[in-house]
């Protein structure tokens, strides 16, 4: 396995690399084969942290209404030859099922069908109405104590939730949030750059794991051409995404001048941040991996000239 930079994520002891292999709404939709051959390139860059997640079939065709991506994520991580010893593992807390379902209930269902013991790490998303701070952080500290959880952390919580958490962790004595996923990439910047979180973070520790960095792919620059394949292909007219499509046309003006592709550019933005610990991304080819992997060693190569030019774009 290939080295990698590796950050500690908050206060929890656990070291991830500083890129992430997510899986949403991607393996189930490939074939297997291609499933595999994604997560062994990861495996071989290096990379050791992967987050996975439930979520609710949508195309009528899994074999189950919910978590059909678990049981592909569990089949792909043993075929691609991981041991669980060597990998930090994430998935999330929806709460979709509460109070009907509690975290532990919740927890449960996840690892059996990933086929596994245990997490490394949880996030939590928003507690739904009539579920308090208080009690979030009490049934995560209860996985935790039962060695469920290793660490836990917060999904696209606001600043003031996250000061909530933290000050409610230290009341009842359960390890702080280790780190918070949220969106963060050159054309989406404040729920990262917002002082409020700034402030939320030091009180915590936690370390950010940054999310749609490629703004649904729109900062690669592959719109620039006719027939692109992605995620916003059937509406890239739209006045939303012409701020992302433009600097993505940016990153592709200044990649020429690093020898870099707007992907890489897009995602050095990221782990530039110094609260960064990691950058999810998903794939569904092995070159993508590596391409993004990549991206480090840009991040190196631009020197304070060319990361303050990169700020900039999308400005």
């Amino acid at each position: 396995m290939g080295g990698l930079a590796h950050a500690p994520l908050g206060r929890s002891g656990i070291e991830v690399s500083r890129l992430a292999l997510g899986s949403w709404r991607t393996f189930e939709r490939i074939p297997r084969e291609a499933g595999v051959a994604v997560m062994t390139a990861a495996r071989e860059a290096g990379i050791d942290f992967l987050d996975d997640a439930r979520y609710d079939d949508d195309t009528g065709t899994a074999p189950i209404p919910t978590g059909w991506s678990e049981v592909v994520f569990g089949e792909l991580f043993r075929a691609a030859g991981w041991r669980r010893d060597e990998v930090v593992v994430a998935n999330k807390l929806w709460w979709e099922f509460w109070p009907r379902q509690s975290a532990a209930q919740e927890l449960d269902a996840s690892l059996e069908r990933m086929g596994l013991d245990h997490l490394d790490l949880a996030y939590s998303e928003r507690p739904p109405a009539g579920l308090e701070v208080d009690d979030v952080v009490a049934q995560v500290g209860a996985l935790i104590a039962a060695g469920k959880l290793r660490a836990w952390g917060l999904l696209n919580w606001p600043a003031d939730l996250l000061a909530e958490a933290a000050r409610s962790a230290a009341a009842q004595g359960v390890p702080m949030p280790a780190a918070v996923q949220l969106p963060y990439s050159l054309v989406r910047r404040e729920a990262v750059e917002d002082r409020r979180t700034i402030d939320a973070l030091e009180a915590s520790g936690a370390s950010i794991v940054a999310s749609a960095t490629l703004g649904a792919g729109a900062l690669t620059g592959k719109y620039a051409g006719a027939g692109a394949n992605g995620r916003i292909e059937k509406e890239r007219d739209h006045p939303k995404h012409a701020p992302a499509l433009a600097a993505g046309d940016e990153l592709t003006l200044l990649g020429a001048q690093f020898d870099a592709s707007p992907a890489q550019l897009a995602i050095a933005f990221a782990l530039a941040h110094p609260s960064v610990a990691s950058v999810l991304f998903g794939a569904t080819g092995p070159e993508q991996v590596v391409e993004n992997v990549a991206a480090l060693e840009v991040l190196e190569r631009l020197g304070d000239d060319g990361r303050a030019r990169l700020r900039a774009v999308g400005r």
